[in-house]
């Protein structure tokens, strides 16, 4: 990735003191920030659309066992290693750009007792820092929109996935109906937003060496949990604990422009099962 966009990105994710501001937000949430459980961070640990749900429902299609190590590509404030260590017993390594969430995920981890099956690493998934054949799973959710490169992306999962292992992608991509409307949860601007058609996506992971196995649409079903989101914002205001943390204010506009995205089929999700 181009360092300029490596630097937009970093920009629009980064919050100083983003743990602290997590445990005041946990504190005023009425939790025990000395002894968190995940489901205690689900309203800001799970970074994309549908939260736990999704997570745990391409989870089961991948058939996650306790034996397998996850790669985490995007892994945020870890929200989704910590989900699937806990559910399934895998070790999960996450890795992402912001070092800022990785410190977050360090600390949340610590606090949640699950450092012993999670590590995070600060990187970038066009150059992963790891052996050959090092993960019996990649996983990725909602973080290919932030990164031109895709054919590089997708060639450095085959090369860190083991001979016969899975990838395992819930992404967002490019709607039938015109372009997005900005800002969204991922990018403020056009300029860090790199959405790719379905078939285009199809095509890219064919061309890095990849075997589609299932591949599911699922934009009804997040179009239904984003209205709700929405809703709720617009009447109650943020609550204590929520995305608002990681992306501002201004969240609540991005929030409304992704409900339109969704609506409009701007955007369209999908769930993709792959084999090398």
């Amino acid at each position: 990735m181009q360092p300029d966009v490596n630097n937009i990105i970093q920009t629009h994710y980064t919050r100083v003191n983003l743990s602290e501001t997590i445990l005041a937000a946990l504190e005023k949430a009425g939790k025990d920030i000395h002894c968190l459980t995940p489901e205690n961070l689900a309203p800001i640990d799970e970074f994309h659309i549908r939260g736990r749900i999704a997570t745990l429902e391409l989870a089961r299609a991948v058939g996650l066992k306790k034996s397998m190590h996850v790669l985490d590509v995007g892994s945020g404030i870890g929200g989704t290693s910590r989900c699937l260590a806990e559910a399934f017993g895998c070790h999960v390594t996450g890795i992402d750009l912001t070092e800022e969430y990785c410190q977050a995920a360090e600390m949340l981890s610590a606090r949640t007792n699950l450092k012993h099956l999670v590590d995070f690493h600060q990187g970038d998934a066009t150059k992963l820092p790891f052996d050959d054949q090092s993960f019996d799973v990649i996983w990725t959710e909602h973080v290919a929109m932030n990164i031109p490169e895709k054919l590089q992306l997708y060639k450095e999962m085959y090369r860190v996935l083991k001979s016969g292992g899975t990838l395992a992608i819930y992404d967002v991509l490019a709607g039938p109906s015109g372009d997005v409307l900005f800002p969204v949860p991922w990018a403020r601007t056009p300029e860090s937003s790199f959405l790719v058609e379905p078939a285009e996506l199809r095509n890219l992971l064919v061309d890095a060496g990849f075997t589609i196995q299932d591949w599911s649409d699922t934009t009804d079903a997040a179009r239904i949990w984003f209205v709700r989101l929405a809703d709720k914002i617009k009447k109650e205001g943020f609550p204590a604990l929520g995305f608002h943390l990681l992306l501002g204010a201004d969240f609540q506009m991005m929030a409304k422009n992704q409900r339109r995205n969704l609506e409009e089929g701007r955007i369209v999700l999908a769930q993709v099962i792959a084999k090398k």
